[in-house]
């Protein structure tokens, strides 16, 4: 079964593709690219079909990373799908969990700095796209440092998923993935937030 984990941040061009790209490469490096798969989206669709910011692939590639990305907006219809939302600041963080329709998909967001035990309080990427190369390099910076982290829960999902008895959770032919991009991203139709809010979860998930 695939586990798929979507990095979030407003238009899908600076801080969460360079998240998707780091993150792709340690769990390529952790030999689990055939098990997790490694997405990004925006939180708004300004940026659809155009590729990330050209200070993003540049810092991506100065360090080793890939850097061929299209630029999509997230769909709250992707939940089902999805077992992790990873959101890039407390903003996106809001506004993902007002686009859940039911808890168990609030549930879903997550800080990704949450996952670095050295972030402390400050847990926002802060958002490169007005600034210099230097914001892109700290964006890459404390990326890096919350992927081993994230990496630990996404291989707790995994064994989750490997242990379980076939309760709860679907399995892959019972998830439809209708409407979710695969190779062409940001090509759903317009979805809209459902009639349940996930405002009532915890704001703030460690």
């Amino acid at each position: 079964m695939t586990y798929r984990v979507c990095f979030v941040c407003t238009g899908n061009i600076c801080r969460s593709p360079m998240a998707e790209h780091v993150f792709r490469a340690r769990v390529e490096e952790a030999g689990l690219g055939g098990a997790v798969e490694v997405d990004s989206a925006g939180t708004g669709g300004w940026h659809e079909g155009d590729g990330a910011d050209p200070r993003t692939v540049a810092v991506l590639e100065e360090h080793g990373y890939t850097s061929a990305h299209t630029a999509r907006q997230f769909r709250a219809s992707w939940f089902p799908v999805l077992d992790l939302v990873i959101a890039l600041d407390e903003g996106h963080l809001r506004e993902l969990r007002r686009l859940a329709r039911t808890p168990d998909e609030a549930a879903k967001v997550r800080l990704l700095r949450s996952y670095d035990p050295a972030a402390g309080e400050a847990l926002d990427v802060p958002d490169p796209y007005y600034g210099g190369r230097e914001g892109f390099v700290e964006c890459l910076e404390m990326t890096e440092a919350a992927s081993e982290g994230l990496l630990t829960a996404v291989r707790a999902g995994l064994g989750e998923i490997h242990g379980s008895s076939g309760q709860g959770r679907p399995r892959e032919s019972q998830r439809s993935t209708e409407g979710y991009p695969r190779d062409s991203p940001g090509r759903a139709e317009g979805d809209t937030a459902g009639e349940t809010s996930g405002d009532e979860i915890e704001e703030r998930t460690r």
